[in-house]
């Protein structure tokens, strides 16, 4: 089973902007030298989540020169906020320059907000992506030779004559999708991709018995990649990279004292989403939408989906149950809610208590 941590926290402000995109650079170079399989990225905009995420690839490549082992991750890339060449472009160039070591995550955006600061409708950006899907499959098939693909997609409009330069590293790209609806699932399979499993039931983003929600994707996707044609070897890599995802992990000597403070963690993240709930609002009021309230962090459904916490014995027994599962990859964050150095204080501690403590466990039996 591999490990891979999620670089979120949150800047609360222009003063704080530097010293969180400086501190999740250290937080992505420590989890490469303790034997992380890999680090993701997201792909936000506006709200303070992740200063650098406004420009994950540009990110990516930064630590790529500074790192030895880890994959790069983008989870997720809201892909109608991309032009569809230049997202082709920059995959494949960052696919050289990790040595084939990237895996995007594609999704369609979750804020207003978001997609209206890039002029994107929000209500247009699912079928967006699912136009930008196939057209950038075609965009990286192209050869010099084929006529040109002309495309008119959202507020882009044009004709590539030539080809997708660089080329592709290798004859498969490992995008992922989340693997939550019928249609992502099948789509997932179609392509060979490895998917990101839900531990919910939309629309309530938390669940009191997790592991079923999860179970139950789990099993369709897998039923979905064994009935796909696929080559066995690439079932087998997109298995290995399947992944069940925490927001909020933390490590403690006891579980009393990872509780603690964890509770202390999630309120500072609850105060966060509440004060960037009313931008959203603003947005959703010029978008036409109306969308629900975040959701709850400090109730024990989302506790429970969403966070492991708790002494290495206690964190390790939860995971032995999704190593049983045969999941491929565990994504982490470690550094969720507004990241003061107080906060980041915490997740070192974690961070190494985790791999001292934890982590070995698996390795063990690992492939």
């Amino acid at each position: 089973m591999r490990f891979s941590v999620f670089l979120v926290g949150r800047s609360t402000g222009p003063d704080d902007d530097s010293y969180v995109i400086q501190t999740l650079a250290d937080h992505a170079l420590e989890a490469d030298r303790l034997g992380f399989d890999a680090v993701f990225l997201p792909d936000h905009h506006f709200t303070g989540y992740a200063p650098m995420a406004s420009d994950p690839f540009l990110f990516a490549a930064y630590l790529a020169g500074r790192t030895q082992k880890v994959h790069y991750g983008f989870s997720v890339t809201t892909l109608p906020l991309h032009h569809p060449v230049r997202f082709a472009e920059r995959v494949n160039l960052l696919d050289h320059l990790t040595g084939g070591k990237l895996l995007v995550g594609i999704g369609s955006g979750t804020t207003p907000e978001e997609t209206i600061g890039f002029g994107v409708n929000f209500q247009d950006s699912k079928d967006l992506m699912d136009a930008q899907v196939e057209l950038v499959q075609r965009l990286w098939a192209k050869k010099v030779e084929d006529e040109p693909i002309e495309f008119e997609h959202g507020p882009y409009k044009g004709a590539v004559v030539q080809r997708i330069v660089p080329a592709p590293y290798s004859d498969r790209h490992r995008l992922m999708s989340v693997a939550m609806r019928e249609a992502s699932t099948a789509r997932a399979a179609k392509y060979g991709w490895p998917a990101f499993i839900p531990a919910f039931v939309p629309p309530i983003p938390a669940s009191g018995e997790p592991s079923t929600a999860f179970q139950k994707y789990l099993d369709a996707y897998r039923a979905a990649m064994a009935g796909s044609g696929q080559p066995q070897n690439v079932i087998d890599d997109s298995m290995s990279w399947t992944t069940h995802s925490y927001q909020c992990v933390h490590v403690a000597p006891t579980d009393e004292q990872a509780r603690e403070e964890l509770d202390i963690i999630l309120g500072a993240y609850q105060e966060a989403i509440e004060r960037e709930h009313a931008f959203n609002k603003r947005a959703e009021a010029i978008s036409g939408v109306d969308l629900p309230d975040p959701p709850n962090a400090l109730s024990e459904d989302w506790i429970r989906t969403w966070c492991l916490y708790g002494s290495p014995d206690t964190v390790a027994e939860q995971l032995h149950h999704y190593e049983q599962l045969d999941v491929g990859n565990i994504l982490m964050g470690f550094t969720n809610g507004p990241l003061t150095p107080e906060r980041y204080a915490l997740t070192q501690s974690s961070l190494r208590l985790f791999a001292d403590e934890v982590m070995p466990r698996f390795r063990s039996t690992d492939q």
